[in-house]
C-alpha cells in the first residue's frame, strides 16, 4: 500500500496512494460540502460544490473525483473557493421549489442543510422554477421533478446498483431533467419500485408515498382494533433517526412508541419469518425428494418479484410459491388472532413496519387480497415510523423498553436475520438439514452467505445429497443468477434474491442517509440478536409449534396453502429478448 503525504488547511496527514480529496478530508473530521457525490457510488463531479483550491493549479478542483498525490496542499475554506460553493448553491435554488416547510425531506435534506451551513438566507436571484405535477401513480414511490437538483445520484442507483436505468437524463443544456423512457410512470418501465433512488436522493425530488395519514386516522377511530407488525430490520435501522449509534438494537424502544401511539397490538413480524421458514423449508424439500422445478428461489423480496415478472417471466415457476413474512402475517393476523381474540376482522386493521417501499405495491397486489380486500392495510417504511414517533413527541431514546404482545411475540434468531442477504437462506438450512436428516444441525451459522459480497455460496450434505445454494442482493446481481439458469448453466437447488443492497437493512424506506457502512453495523447487530435469543432454529419457536397444532395442521397442508402461499404472473413488455 502506497501512501502519500499531504495537507488539508495546512494540517499534515498521510493517506493512501489514490484517495479522493473529499475521503482525506474526512479524515481530519473536515466535511468538504458535496450533493452529487455518494461514498458508495461512482464518482459523477456534476455539481461542484466540491470544488477546492489546490496549491499550483489554475482553477478550483472537484474534491469528490480528484486523487491526492505526495506534497499536495488543498484549501478548503478560502474566499474564492466559498465564494465558487455559495455561488453554485444560489444558481441551484434558483431553479428549485423552495417551498421547504411542506416539502418531505424538511429539516432532512442535504440542499436545505448547506443552504443553513453557508447563511443563505434571502437567495438574490431570481425564481425561475416552473411549477410541475407531482408524479403519484403508484403505491410506493412519489416524484416531484420541480424538487430535482440533476444530481444523477437516483441514476446511479438504478444503473449502476440494481442494473435496471428506469431513470435517466433527458435533454440537454438548461432544459435537462432527470425523468423515465418516453416520461412513463415508474411502474410502466423496467422500474421495480425497489426505492433505492429515493434512499439516495439528496432533496424531496423521489419519495416514499406517505400513508402516514392513514395510520393516524384508524388509530383515532374506535371502531377499529388496529394491530401493528414490525419487520426484523426495523428494530435496527430506527435508532439512526433519532441520533443512536448505527446499529442499535431499540426493540423495546421501539414497541413502547407504538402502544404509545394507540395501536391496541404489536406484533413481531421475526414470528411470521419463522412461519415463511416453515412453509419454504418444507417446500423445497418436497421439490428436491419429488423433482420440482429447481433452483428454488426465495419470493420474500418483492422489488426482486417485481423483476423478475417483468425481465424473467418464462422462469416465474422457480419462485418459491411461500409468502414473505409480511403477507403471511396478514392473514394470520385477520383470521387466527381474529378467532382468537373474537374480533371481526372487518373492525380489523392490519399496519405493517417495513423497510421497503416495495413491500407498499406488495400488500397491493390481488394476490395478497381476499375477495378484493388485503389481508395488510397499510405499509408504512422506517421514515413514516420516524415521523409518526416524531408528530406525537415522543423522547424516543428516552423511552421505556417494552414487549411484543402474545400470541406472536415470540420470533427465533433465524427470523431475526431474515434482515440481513444471506439470512433467509442461512435460516431454511437451519430447518432443512433438521428436518430432512432428523439429526441437529451442530453449527448453526453459514458464514459462507453472510457479507456484501455480491454473489454467495455455500453447500450442505443431507444424507449424501449435496445441496449447492447460492446468495445474491441487488438486481444487477440478481441478473447474472438468472442468465445462468437461462442458459441452462445453473447448478443451484436453493437460491436467496433480495432487491436491496444488503438485504433488508438496506432497504429503500430505511433512513435517509444509508450507506454500505452503516449497512455493515446493522448486520453485525442482528447476527449478534441472534446468537443471544433463546431459539435460533424457526421450527423450535413455541408458538410456530402451537399454530400448527391448533390451525395449520401441518407444513404445507392445504390449510397452509390456502393462507401462506400464493402465485406471481409474467408481465408481457412491449418489448421481448427472451
Amino acid at each position: 500500500m502506497e501512501m502519500v503525504n499531504i495537507t488539508i488547511n495546512n494540517i499534515p496527514l498521510q493517506v493512501e496512494k489514490g484517495t479522493k480529496i473529499i475521503e482525506a478530508a474526512k479524515k481530519i473530521n473536515i466535511d468538504i460540502p458535496h450533493l452529487c457525490y455518494h461514498p458508495d457510488q461512482r464518482v459523477k463531479a456534476h455539481c461542484r460544490i466540491c470544488s477546492v483550491e489546490v496549491v499550483g493549479k489554475r482553477r478550483l478542483l472537484a474534491a469528490c473525483s480528484t486523487d491526492v498525490w505526495e506534497g499536495m496542499e488543498v484549501h478548503t475554506d478560502t474566499p474564492i473557493v466559498k465564494d465558487t460553493q455559495v455561488g453554485i448553491l444560489q444558481l441551484i435554488l434558483a431553479d428549485h421549489d423552495q417551498n421547504c416547510l411542506s416539502c418531505p425531506r424538511n429539516q432532512n435534506c442535504d440542499l436545505q442543510k448547506l443552504c443553513s451551513r453557508f447563511n443563505i438566507q434571502n437567495p438574490p436571484l431570481p425564481n425561475i422554477n416552473k411549477p410541475q405535477p407531482i408524479i403519484d401513480t403508484n403505491p410506493s414511490i412519489v416524484r416531484d421533478p420541480a424538487k430535482c437538483i440533476k444530481c444523477g445520484r437516483c441514476i446511479r442507483a438504478c444503473k449502476d446498483v440494481q442494473g435496471i436505468a428506469a431513470l435517466t437524463y433527458a435533454n440537454r443544456s438548461d432544459k435537462i431533467v432527470v425523468t423515465t423512457a418516453y416520461n412513463k410512470p415508474m411502474e410502466d418501465t423496467d422500474c421495480i419500485l425497489c426505492g433505492q433512488c429515493s434512499l439516495v436522493c439528496p432533496t424531496g425530488a423521489i419519495v416514499e408515498k406517505d400513508d402516514t395519514q392513514k395510520v393516524l386516522d384508524v388509530l383515532l377511530d374506535p371502531t377499529k382494533h388496529v394491530v401493528v407488525q414490525v419487520a426484523p430490520s426495523i428494530r435496527v435501522s430506527l435508532g439512526d433517526a433519532f441520533n443512536l449509534p448505527k446499529g442499535a438494537l431499540v426493540t423495546g424502544q421501539m414497541v413502547t412508541a407504538l402502544k404509545m401511539l394507540g395501536f391496541d397490538r404489536v406484533f413481531d413480524t421475526n414470528f411470521a419469518a419463522d412461519l415463511t421458514i416453515m412453509e419454504e423449508g418444507a417446500e423445497f424439500i418436497d421439490r428436491l425428494q419429488h423433482g420440482g422445478k429447481l433452483p428454488m428461489i426465495t419470493s420474500c423480496s418483492p422489488g426482486w418479484v417485481n423483476f423478475i415478472e417483468k425481465h424473467y417471466g418464462n422462469y416465474i415457476d422457480h419462485l418459491s410459491s411461500t409468502k414473505s413474512p409480511m403477507s403471511i402475517f396478514g392473514p394470520v393476523m385477520k383470521i387466527y388472532y381474529a378467532q382468537k381474540a373474537g374480533i371481526d376482522p372487518k373492525d380489523m386493521v392490519t399496519v405493517s413496519i417495513m423497510p421497503c417501499t416495495a413491500k407498499k405495491f406488495e400488500a397491493a397486489r390481488p394476490e395478497m387480497k381476499k375477495d378484493g380486500t388485503p389481508y395488510v392495510d397499510i405499509v408504512l417504511t422506517t421514515r413514516e415510523l420516524t415521523k409518526l414517533i416524531k408528530y406525537v413527541g415522543l423522547n424516543f431514546e428516552n423511552l421505556t423498553e417494552s414487549e411484543f404482545d402474545s400470541p406472536h411475540s415470540i420470533g427465533s434468531g433465524a427470523g431475526a436475520i431474515f434482515g440481513n442477504t444471506g439470512g433467509v437462506m442461512e435460516a431454511a438450512l437451519r430447518t432443512v438439514y433438521e428436518k430432512f436428516t432428523g439429526k441437529t444441525l451442530e453449527k448453526l451459522e453459514f458464514e459462507s452467505v453472510r457479507g456484501l459480497d455480491g454473489i454467495k455460496e455455500a453447500t450442505l450434505n443431507l444424507e449424501g445429497t449435496e445441496v449447492r445454494v447460492a446468495v445474491a442482493h441487488t438486481l444487477k446481481n440478481a441478473r447474472t443468477i438468472m442468465e445462468q439458469i437461462k442458459a441452462g448453466t445453473c447448478n443451484y437447488h436453493f437460491i436467496e434474491i433480495m432487491a436491496c443492497p444488503g438485504g433488508c437493512i438496506g432497504g429503500g424506506g430505511q433512513p435517509i442517509g444509508t450507506t454500505n457502512a452503516i449497512r455493515r453495523e446493522r448486520m453485525a447487530a442482528l447476527y449478534e440478536l441472534d446468537r443471544k435469543l433463546p431459539y435460533r432454529k424457526s421450527h423450535e419457536n413455541p408458538e410456530i409449534i402451537a399454530l400448527y397444532d391448533e390451525f395449520f395442521g401441518k407444513p404445507a397442508s392445504q390449510k397452509a396453502h390456502e393462507l401462506l402461499h400464493t402465485h406471481y404472473h409474467k408481465i408481457k413488455k412491449e418489448y421481448e429478448f427472451e
